[in-house]
């Protein structure tokens, strides 16, 4: 089964009429999605076409391009971003709707405010060695968490969690939300949850959340800070107004 970089790369080869390789802001696990992802690549001689337009065409539903511009230099996606923000959602009700778009959680009463206590610790540390895979394969743990927050909206049905960093470790974000989820179910203190983080401890059992319902929402370069053409939140109106 061949990756979105893949079908890119195969789409532009077979418009340009050039071999074509792209440079991604980051990779992920299977079934994450992204409402806004930056690529680069390097083309020698310019086209004289909606290059926009045949692309999209060519693309499956599932991938869109909203912008193709110009840049001077060198830029690199991935090494330039100096922030990114991803998206959790979770329903707590069986939908087929959602499914595939949100990760599905059968847990009605959840403990939102100890859930958000713990979200709001993030930002105070910088070392997530204990919420990583694969520590080892780092030169270091260090990520500037900028920000991070918990909202339930009225009802308690739909969860989103937000974060964002100039840097994330493998599954970090699912294993942060694996961890908040404990906490929710009473599993899971916030004194041990922060414990994880005071000490760069990894948990003995590590249970990642589901990919379906991360969304890498925003990327920010120095030089280029786009709004988001789509958000999921979106998709959901009006039940994400009335979040808590």
């Amino acid at each position: 089964m061949m990756n979105i970089q893949g079908v890119l790369e195969n789409a532009l080869t077979q418009i340009l009429k050039t071999p074509v390789l792209i440079n991604g802001c980051g990779r992920t696990d299977a079934h994450v999605h992204a409402s806004q992802f930056f690529f680069h690549m390097d083309i020698e001689q310019a086209w004289d076409f909606d290059l926009m337009f045949r692309l999209n065409k060519l693309l499956p539903a599932s991938i869109a391009v909203f912008d193709i511009i110009p840049m001077e230099g060198t830029p690199h996606a991935r090494f330039d971003a100096v922030q990114r923000c991803y998206d959790y959602f979770i329903h707590t009700y069986k939908s087929p709707f959602l499914n595939g778009l949100s990760a599905y959680y059968l847990l009605p009463e959840l403990r939102f405010d100890q859930m958000k206590q713990a979200a709001a610790l993030l930002p105070l540390y910088k070392d997530y060695r204990g919420f990583c895979t694969s520590p080892d394969k780092y030169e270091h743990t260090i990520c500037n968490v900028m920000s991070a927050g918990l909202t339930v909206d009225s009802s308690g049905d739909l969860l989103r969690f937000q974060i964002s960093s100039n840097r994330f470790l493998s599954k970090m974000i699912r294993i942060i939300m694996g961890q908040l989820l404990k906490i929710g179910k009473g599993e899971l203190s916030v004194d041990e949850f922060e414990h994880y983080l005071i000490n760069k401890e990894t948990p003995r059992l590590i249970t990642p959340a589901h990919p379906q319902g991360l969304y890498l929402s925003k990327v920010t370069y120095p030089y280029l800070d786009l709004s988001v053409r789509t958000t999921f939140s979106a998709i959901l109106q009006p039940q994400f107004e009335t979040f808590r």
